[in-house]
Order: C-alpha cells, then sequence, then structure tokens
C-alpha cells in the first residue's frame, strides 16, 4: 500500500474530577456531563469527516472507554476492534492524586503545581499505601488482571518522561505495525499520553513539550507517509475558537 497513512488521536471528554479541577491519574473517574457533551461533539467531527476505522486503542480508565464506545456508536462503527493497554493510561500523579489544583497552587505556588503538570521530568510525590486513593488504584480490576497476566511494575508516580518510557514503546511495537498493513487507526486516550507521542512525533524538544496541551473531546489528526514519516502533524478538527478555548481550560490549574 502507497500513499499517506492517517492516524486520529483524541483525549477523552472532561471527567468528574476533572469538573472539580482535582489530579485525577490513575483513579477511575468517570465522565461528566460536559465530557459526555464533548465525546459526543468529538463524534460529531469525525462523522462530518466521514473517518472510518479499522482498530481502536485505548487505556484501561472508563472515561476513555466512554468516549471511545460514544465515538464508534455515532460514526456507525459500534463493533470497532478495540486494543486497551495500562500503556495508555493517563501519568501517575503520585500523591497529588485527589487534591485540588488551585488548593496546592495556594500551599505551594502556582509555579510549582505548573512544575508538577508540564515539566519533563519532574516527578510528583510517590503515592505509598497510606494514600487515601492508593487502593483503589491498585484493586482496580482491570489493573489486578495485568498483574496475575504480565510481570509489569506499575508506576507510584510518573514524570512525562516515564509516561513516555511506556507509551511510545507501545506505539512502536503494537500500533505502528497495524499502521504499516494499511489499518486506519484511532487513539482515544488522555492528555500526557498524547503528549508523549506528539513530543516523540514531532521532535518536540524537552521545554517546548512544557507549553502544549491538549484539549478534551477534540479530535487531532496525524498523517505519516509509507516509512512512518510526519506529513502533516496535529490538525485539529472543528471550529478554531473552540479548539483555542479548549486548549486554554487544559492550560489553567482553574480555580477551587
Amino acid at each position: 500500500m502507497t500513499g499517506k497513512r492517517i492516524v486520529v488521536m483524541a483525549r477523552h471528554g472532561e471527567s468528574e474530577w476533572s469538573k472539580n479541577n482535582v489530579f485525577c491519574g490513575w483513579y477511575d473517574s468517570h465522565l461528566s456531563d460536559r465530557g459526555m457533551n464533548e465525546a459526543h461533539e468529538c463524534a460529531e467531527l469525525l462523522k462530518q469527516s466521514n473517518y472510518k476505522f479499522d482498530k481502536a486503542y485505548t487505556s484501561l480508565l472508563t472515561r476513555a472507554h466512554q468516549t471511545l464506545k460514544i465515538i464508534t456508536e455515532h460514526i456507525g462503527q459500534p463493533t470497532l476492534p478495540v486494543e486497551e493497554s495500562w500503556r495508555l493510561n493517563e501519568r501517575h500523579y503520585g500523591a497529588l492524586t485527589g487534591f485540588n489544583k488551585a488548593e496546592l497552587a495556594e500551599e505551594y505556588g502556582e509555579n510549582q503545581v505548573q512544575i508538577w503538570r508540564r515539566s519533563f521530568d519532574v516527578l510528583p510525590p510517590v503515592m505509598d499505601k497510606s494514600h487515601e486513593y492508593y487502593m483503589s488504584i491498585r484493586c482496580h480490576p482491570k489493573i489486578v488482571a495485568h498483574s496475575y497476566t504480565s510481570s509489569e511494575k506499575f508506576p507510584s508516580t510518573e514524570s512525562l518522561k516515564e509516561t513516555m518510557e511506556r507509551v511510545i514503546p507501545y506505539w512502536d511495537n503494537f500500533i505502528v505495525p497495524n499502521i504499516k498493513r494499511g489499518q486506519r487507526v484511532l487513539i482515544v486516550a488522555h492528555g500526557t499520553v498524547l503528549r508523549s507521542l506528539i513530543k516523540y512525533l514531532d521532535g518536540v524538544s524537552d521545554n517546548d513539550i512544557c507549553s502544549i496541551n491538549i484539549p478534551s473531546g477534540i479530535p487531532f489528526v496525524y498523517e505519516f507517509d509509507d516509512d512512518m514519516n510526519v506529513v502533516s502533524s496535529k490538525k485539529f478538527l472543528g471550529d478554531k475558537k473552540r479548539i483555542e478555548e479548549g486548549i486554554a481550560r487544559a492550560a489553567s490549574i482553574g480555580s477551587h
């Protein structure tokens, strides 16, 4: 097969925890009402552009699955094959999980919170067994199932750097071979996962990646040649104003 190979990516809609301006990470928060609407908006943008897919990839987390289900049903592909992996989970925010971002900014300073959120290699404090949400994350049925079927060591905190160390091998070893075979691929994942892919695919520097934010519920498109060189990068679908507003919301630490 020759010609352009197209991959569509989308961040899930707003979660209940994001609505409350809380660090979510591996906690399995569901979509908020707004998030459901964003997922429908994402689905409609794909339908209007006549996108069809051969396979979808997503994380183990419910908010991504809810978004993907809305998309596949709306575009008329409810039985689209889906591969899920913990390697596409959102980054693990460690001990920050469950804390309000604006309140942390008041305590530690906005600059420190932004470093935790957007820097390339600064780790948040580790989540230990005494953390309020440690057991709910570690006892998630899909995490438990993965721990029995593999020797994977799951993180207790991650920066973008550590997230990339699991996302990029999954992209190279599991997703790219199918793209090369001509499959049309949809990835519905999380902000840091998509930032990982953008950094890798576009060669973004460690410093510049700090300023890249991914809006929820707005799909974007990459085009590759036969050798998987990027031909067209991160082309968002939809209204420019809506895209800009979504990026601004993703960048903000909000209020409490």
